[in-house]
């Protein structure tokens, strides 16, 4: 299964810290949105091109299950994974990891895709292709 999961490296900046020393919990989405633009860009298809071909791809729901805080200087490694990509739709699962390899935090994301304009459309096929070999078995969502 790991080689379905793209995986992106971050250290924590200061700026992502409380004054406690320990990762704004709304930072942990931030995390997440780039690593699934580093993701797009691994695929071959960065979001800005997915954008200049008119297509996007707006949040619908986010889930987050917080284990455990990251700190500053601390080195994270972001997992992407692919649970959905058909129709409409495409979801991701996300894990952020301490360097230890222990789970900081868990995310799902489910998004719509849609023209530039906001009206939903159909995945591109060459991205349902290129998203394939991400694709993660129905059954393995976290946050649940």
């Amino acid at each position: 299964m790991s080689e379905n999961i793209f995986r992106w490296d971050y250290r924590v900046g200061y700026a992502d810290c409380t004054v406690g020393n320990h990762v704004y919990h709304s930072r942990y989405l931030d995390l997440l949105e780039r690593a699934r633009g580093e993701f797009f860009r691994h695929i071959g298809k960065p979001l800005a091109v997915l954008q200049q071909e008119g297509t996007g791809f707006p949040v619908l729901e986010c889930h987050l299950k917080y284990h455990a805080p990251a700190r500053y200087d601390d080195l994270l490694t972001i997992e992407v994974s692919v649970t959905a990509a058909k129709g409409v739709r495409l979801n991701f699962r996300q894990r952020i990891l301490a360097q230890s390899a222990q789970c900081l935090v868990e995310g799902v994301t489910l998004h719509v895709c849609t023209s530039i304009e906001g009206k939903p459309k159909r995945l591109p096929r060459e991205l349902v292709n290129l998203l394939g070999p991400h694709l993660l078995p129905v059954d393995s969502d976290c946050c649940g």
